[in-house]
């Protein structure tokens, strides 16, 4: 017997498990990133938080959106992921999956530099700044829903994102609204293979 998890009574099938994953791995994976700076940590963060809200499902009472719920789990697992790395390798290397797409080669590898850039600025932000930004700027999320994620003000919201905005501005300008769409994605074979997982462990769980 698989241990699904229960949301409003109903206990989920692994489809709509996915399919509730696969709508919220991106927004999960900025924000985990957003505060480890490393695709593979926030990766297995992400992992970790899915499991854990997975199991926890069953107390979610809809004060929030499940959304924001589930940014909060992630935010934690990987401020909780940072201390125990916190005495390894403070080198980072920044990684930029570049997938096939329709338009040509000069035009994804000018679109795949121009994103690396932005990440690498966005890296560089200090990390208050950055994890607002990545959940206000990358995600949408409403200053509310950001301060809920993140247990802070909304008034501290607003001041970290217009700082993070104004940071960019200098570093990018103009190239910062072109290359947002495509900063940190998570699709493919990375989204399929972070599915698979935790399903895997939820199949084997009693």
């Amino acid at each position: 017997m698989s241990a699904l998890p229960v949301l409003d009574g109903k206990t989920l099938s692994h489809q709509e498990v996915e399919a509730l994953m696969r709508r919220h791995n991106q927004m999960l994976f900025r924000a985990a990133r957003a505060i480890l700076k490393d695709d593979a940590e926030a990766e297995e963060a992400v992992q970790d938080a899915y499991l854990k809200a997975f199991r926890a499902m069953g107390t979610f009472r809809g004060d929030a959106k499940l959304s924001t719920w589930l940014v909060r789990i992630a935010v934690n697992e990987a401020l909780m992921r940072r201390r125990r790395i916190a005495r390894g390798s403070d080198v980072v290397e920044l990684q930029a999956d570049v997938s096939s797409t329709d338009e040509g080669p000069e035009r994804a590898a000018s679109r795949a530099e121009l994103r690396g850039l932005l990440e690498a600025r966005i890296d560089a932000l200090p990390e208050s700044y950055r994890t607002v930004f990545t959940l206000r700027a990358l995600e949408e999320l409403t200053v509310e829903e950001t301060a809920h994620a993140l247990d802070i003000p909304e008034a501290t919201v607003r001041t970290r994102f217009f700082r993070a905005r104004g940071l960019l501005r200098e570093a990018l300008a103009q190239e910062v609204d072109r290359a947002m769409d495509d900063a940190f994605s998570f699709d493919g074979e990375r989204c399929d293979r972070l599915v698979a997982s935790v399903l895997a462990v939820l199949t084997k769980e009693k």
